[in-house]
C-alpha cells in the first residue's frame, strides 16, 4: 500500500494547524504538528516529513530562521517549504530570501493551498526518484567495481595458473587452489632440450637465438597444451613437463610417450628449416616415472610449480644421454608402455647422481594403433601396416628403398645414426628379410615408393 504524503503545520495558534488538518486530510495526507521552532526542528528528523507548512511570526524563532537552518543542512536541503505568509510582497521577498520553495496567504484558500501541496510534492516525489535512482547507481557501480576487480584478479590468477597448467585445468585449480598445496604424488616426468644448442648460442646473434627459441618453444606449447601436461620449468632450451598431477589423468606413461613422439615429430620439421638457415641443432627426450614432493615455491607475485624427486632428476639425466631424436625412458617407463611401442633396449647407462648404472630404452615409434592419427581400418592403412611396421619404420624404409645411406636417412629424418640401425633391425625382423635389398623389394612390391 501506498504511503501518505505527510506534512508538517508549524505554527503557534492551534486554530490555524485545526484548520489546516482539516482542509488536507481528506486528501490523503497525513498532517503532523509542532507550536514552535526548536520542536519543529526535532519532529523533522524522527518523523522525516514530505513537506512542511511553515508559519512566520512564532516566538523564540520565527519562519526564516528555521528555513534557513533546514536549507544549511544537507539532510533538508531539498525538504520543500512553504511558508504562512501576510500579503505583503515583502514578506514574500524574505521568504524566498530564506529558501522557502513557495508561500501561501493567511486566510487560506483550500484550493490554492492543495494545487501548491501537490505541486511540490511532485516535484519532491521526482527528487526523491533521482536520488533512490543515483543510490541505487552508485551501489551497482560499487558492485560493479568489486566484480571488475574480481575479475581481475582472477584473470591474473588464471595468467599465473597457465603458465604451468593447461587452459582446462588452470580455471579448475583457480576454483580451488588447494590442489597444488604441498603433496606426494607419482607422475612420469618429461625432459627435453636441443642438442648442440650451447654452441649455437654463442654464434649466432642474440636475435637469431631467440627467434629459434621462439620457433621451437611455439611448437611445444601446442602439444603440451594438446596433451594436458604441467610445465614445471622452462629455461633456454631445456623443458620439464609432467603428467598425473595436480589433476590425476589416464595412463600418464603412454601420455608422456605420445606427446614426446609428437614433439619429436614437430621439432624434426623445424630442425629442416633451421638447417638451411645453417644451424646444426638436434633434439632429445628423457621420460621417468615416480613419486615426486609437488606445490608452489617461490615468492609473492612470482610462483613456480615444482616437482621435486628422484623422477625429475632421472628424466633430466636420460635427457642428457639421447642422442639426436632419442626418447630415452626408464624401465618404468618402457614397463607401462612396452605393448604400445617400438623401442630398443640400450645398455645401462651411468648416469651422474645415480650409484647403480641405470636401465634405458629408446622409443623408436608407436605401434599402428596406438598413434592418435590412425585409423583401426586394415584397409585405409599404409602397406606396410600389415606387417606391423611404426610410421617412423615406414619413413626408413621408404628412404632406404630410395637408395638413401644410413647416413642419409639418419640426416633426412633428423635421427641418430644408431637409432636408424635400430629401425633397420625391427624392419628386417618384422619382414622375415636378412638384407637391405630384400627390404627395398618389399617396399616396391607394396608401392611404397
Amino acid at each position: 500500500m501506498e504511503r501518505q504524503p505527510k506534512i508538517l503545520v508549524v505554527d503557534d495558534t492551534p486554530r490555524n494547524i485545526r484548520l489546516l488538518d482539516a482542509m488536507l486530510a481528506p486528501h490523503g495526507y497525513t498532517v503532523i504538528a509542532a507550536g514552535f521552532g526548536l520542536a519543529a526542528l526535532e519532529k523533522i528528523k524522527y518523523e522525516q516529513p514530505d513537506l512542511i507548512l511553515l508559519d512566520i511570526l512564532m516566538p523564540e524563532m520565527d519562519g526564516y530562521e528555521i528555513c534557513r537552518r533546514l536549507r544549511d543542512d544537507p539532510a533538508t536541503r531539498m525538504l520543500p517549504v512553504v511558508l504562512i505568509t501576510a500579503s505583503s510582497n515583502q514578506e514574500k521577498a524574505r521568504a524566498i530570501e530564506a529558501g522557502a520553495d513557495d508561500f501561501i496567504t493567511n486566510p487560506f484558500n483550500q484550493a490554492e493551498l492543495l494545487a501548491r501541496v501537490k505541486s511540490l510534492l511532485r516535484i519532491k516525489a521526482y527528487h526523491d526518484t533521482i536520488q533512490t535512482q543515483a543510490a541505487e547507481l552508485a551501489a551497482l557501480n560499487s558492485t560493479l567495481e568489486r566484480r571488475v576487480q574480481q575479475q581481475v584478479e582472477e584473470l591474473d590468477r588464471l595468467g599465473r595458473l597457465r603458465r604451468f597448467f593447461s587452459p582446462q585445468l588452470a580455471e579448475i585449480i583457480a576454483r580451488d587452489e588447494r590442489l597444488i598445496d604441498s603433496h606426494r604424488q607419482e607422475i612420469t616426468v618429461v625432459f627435453c632440450d636441443l642438442r648442440n644448442f650451447t654452441a649455437f648460442s654463442e654464434s649466432a646473434e642474440p636475435e637469431e637465438v631467440m627467434r629459434v627459441l621462439d620457433e621451437y618453444y611455439a611448437a611445444l606449447g601446442e602439444l603440451i597444451t594438446q596433451f594436458e601436461a604441467t610445465v614445471e620449468h622452462f629455461a633456454g632450451d631445456g623443458l620439464m613437463v609432467f603428467f598425473n598431477d595436480p589433476l590425476p589423468c589416464p595412463e600418464p606413461p603412454l601420455r608422456a610417450v605420445r606427446m614426446a613422439v609428437a614433439m619429436r615429430d614437430r621439432v624434426g620439421e623445424l630442425i629442416h628449416t633451421w638447417r638451411k638457415r645453417g644451424h646444426q641443432l638436434n633434439f632429445g627426450t628423457g621420460i621417468a616415472l615416480g613419486y615426486a614432493t609437488l606445490g608452489k615455491i617461490g615468492f609473492e607475485g612470482r610462483f613456480q610449480y615444482a616437482a621435486i624427486g628422484m623422477a625429475a632428476n632421472l628424466a633430466e639425466r636420460l635427457c642428457a644421454e639421447a642422442q639426436g631424436g632419442q626418447i630415452l625412458v626408464s624401465q618404468r617407463v618402457y614397463t607401462a608402455v612396452e605393448d604400445l611401442v617400438e623401442a630398443e633396449h640400450l645398455p645401462d647407462l651411468v648416469l651422474k647422481g645415480f650409484h647403480k648404472p641405470v636401465a634405458a630404452f629408446n622409443i623408436l615409434g608407436l605401434k599402428q594403433n596406438v598413434s592418435s592419427s590412425k585409423t583401426d581400418s586394415v584397409s585405409t592403412a599404409p602397406a606396410g601396416a600389415a606387417a606391423g611396421l611404426t610410421e617412423r619404420e615406414l619413413d626408413v624404409l621408404r628412404l632406404v628403398a630410395q637408395g638413401l645411406t644410413n647416413a642419409e636417412v639418419a640426416d633426412r629424418l633428423i635421427l641418430s645414426p644408431l637409432t636408424i640401425n635400430a629401425h633397420l633391425r625391427s624392419i628386417y625382423g618384422k619382414l622375415d628379410v636378412k638384407t637391405r635389398a630384400a627390404a627395398t623389394r618389399f617396399a616396391m612390391e607394396q608401392h611404397l615408393v
